[in-house]
């Protein structure tokens, strides 16, 4: 009688800790188990995207209602956000990391409003030194919900992979760079090249150095690094043939960016697949964010201090419109005016900032309006 007793206030304490319109489930009694209606209602997730696992945590109307760790498949996540919600308004959000933007796509595909927010916009108080993935999810799921998350631009797929040739150039244009530099070095390790000399690495140049009477450990580790850059450079054009077929694919937006004044051919590519048409940006002050050249602002009371540029953004394209600034400048007696107007208080490294704003922001003009 007392085991009865106690299993019957046991039941009852289960009941009476549930929330509103919820009974929570019971193996002593067999209570069926209601679940809460969502239909109607706005819920916003927040996910901590891992490599192995995916952190949810669904805030709805001001109350976290659900937290789960699952594992990181987008599809199963979508799918899983829906029987979960149903007939709920879904919005997510996650931080940019090294998946991209694959979960990105997946929940959206199933109608899922999603958001991917740059890591660094994220507010964190000096004092909060404990981080975990409940608490990053939470975090992202309470701002999301309140309204302070602004997501980043997410590509299409067709131009995720039009961006892949020319960072695939770039990166071996890099690679066949230290293979140059490791030849040279072991070249001047042994005394072979003068202190001073500026030859580049050729074809010919490896063939000179592959005919002389060298130790066997040497010949051996010049030979592969002569081997490597050969093929870095079979490499380089085949790649640079498939950027020309994607520049004709492209013509009237490669036109556009080839009759600026310091972009070639090397340039408008990369400049052509990471800014596009430019239509994204609602305005000038938009594109000169994107790319990181807004300079900052230090201002209190009646004293305002420009600094550097945000270096938000690309900064591969930054790099680019950088260096366009700089071979623009003989061509254009504008921008040197800008430049030396602003380098006579603030040095040119800073002022060639300016004249590149200037010059991005004739970019989006012309392309916008379809002119040269």
């Amino acid at each position: 009688m007392g085991e009865s007793n106690g299993k019957n206030e046991k039941i009852l304490s289960r009941v009476a800790s549930s929330d509103t319109g919820r009974v929570m489930p019971c193996k002593e009694c067999h209570m069926t188990q209601q679940r809460i209606s969502y239909a109607g209602e706005r819920v916003y997730v927040g996910v901590d995207v891992h490599k192995e696992t995916y952190t949810v945590t669904c805030v709805c109307r001001k109350q976290i209602v659900k937290t789960a760790t699952v594992p990181a498949e987008p599809a199963s996540l979508a799918a899983s956000l829906l029987q979960w919600f149903p007939g709920a308004t879904l919005t997510a959000a996650y931080e940019a990391g090294f998946s991209a933007f694959v979960l990105h796509r997946a929940l959206t595909q199933v109608g899922i409003t999603n958001i991917v927010v740059n890591p660094a916009s994220m507010a964190v108080a000096a004092n909060d030194k404990v981080k975990t993935d409940r608490r990053d999810s939470k975090r992202w799921a309470i701002d999301l919900a309140d309204g302070r998350l602004r997501g980043i631009y997410v590509p299409t797929e067709a131009e995720a992979l039009a961006r892949l040739l020319p960072r695939t150039r770039a990166q071996i244009v890099e690679h066949r760079a230290t293979i140059a530099r490791q030849i040279k070095a072991k070249l001047h390790q042994f005394g072979l090249i003068a202190p001073a000399s500026r030859r580049l690495i050729s074809n010919r140049y490896l063939r000179e150095i592959a005919a002389r009477a060298l130790p066997p450990e040497l010949h051996v580790r010049l030979t592969v690094l002569a081997e490597q850059w050969c093929f870095a450079t079979r490499q380089l054009i085949e790649i640079r043939r498939l950027l020309r077929e994607q520049a004709v694919a492209q013509a009237e937006l490669e036109q556009v960016y080839r009759r600026v004044p310091g972009i070639g051919a090397v340039v408008a590519r990369p400049l052509a697949t990471a800014l596009g048409d430019m239509t994204r940006f609602a305005h000038e002050r938009a594109l000169c964010s994107y790319t990181g050249l807004t300079p900052s602002a230090y201002s209190s009371g009646p004293a305002v201090r420009r600094g550097h540029i945000s270096r938000q953004g690309s900064g591969r394209v930054r790099h680019l419109l950088i260096e366009t600034a700089w071979r623009a400048l003989p061509r254009d007696k504008v921008l040197q005016e800008i430049l030396d107007r602003s380098a006579a208080t603030r040095g040119k490294k800073r002022a060639i900032g300016a004249s590149a704003r200037r010059l991005t922001g004739r970019m989006r003009a012309c392309v916008r309006q379809g002119t040269t």
